[in-house]
C-alpha cells in the first residue's frame, strides 16, 4: 500500500496522478490519501477514485474546448500559429532566381542559412501563393 499525506504530494497534475495511481492498480498496490479520505481497498475509497478521475476527464474536456475557442478567435483575428518562417517571400524568390540560374539547391540552402528540406518548403509554400493569387 502507499499512502500519502494529500493527493497533491504525489503528482503535479491530476492527469499524472490518474496515470500514476493506474500502473499502480495494475501492480496491485493499493492506495490511501489520508486528507482526501481515498483508500482504493474500501468500496467507498474505489468510488472516490473514479469521481477523481470522472472529474479529470471533465476538466481536460473543458481546456480542450477553451483552447479551441481561443484558437478559434486569435486566427478570425488575423493571428498566425506556428514557429515563424525562416525564409521571407523575398528570400524564396531570390532562391528561386538563383537555382534557374543553374546554382545548386545545396549552394542556395547554405548561403540563406537553412537546410534544403526548409528551402524547398518555402519555395512549395511561395508557388502554391502565386497559384491562389492567380485564382483570386
Amino acid at each position: 500500500m502507499l499512502t500519502v499525506w494529500k493527493l497533491d504530494r504525489l503528482g503535479r497534475s491530476l492527469r499524472d496522478l490518474i496515470a500514476l495511481l493506474d500502473d499502480l492498480k495494475a501492480l496491485g498496490v493499493a492506495f490511501r490519501s489520508l486528507t482526501e479520505a481515498i483508500d482504493t481497498e474500501t468500496p467507498t475509497g474505489r468510488a472516490m477514485w473514479q469521481m477523481v478521475g470522472i472529474l479529470a476527464e471533465l476538466e481536460r474536456s473543458l481546456i480542450q474546448e477553451r483552447t479551441k475557442a481561443g484558437l478559434a478567435a486569435a486566427m478570425a483575428h488575423g493571428v498566425r500559429m506556428g514557429r515563424k518562417r525562416l525564409l521571407s517571400a523575398q528570400q524564396a524568390a531570390h532562391a528561386r532566381k538563383l537555382i534557374e540560374q543553374g546554382e545548386g539547391p545545396d549552394n542556395v540552402a547554405q548561403s540563406l542559412n537553412v537546410s534544403r528540406r526548409t528551402l524547398y518548403r518555402a519555395l512549395a509554400a511561395s508557388s502554391l501563393c502565386k497559384v491562389k493569387a492567380a485564382r483570386a
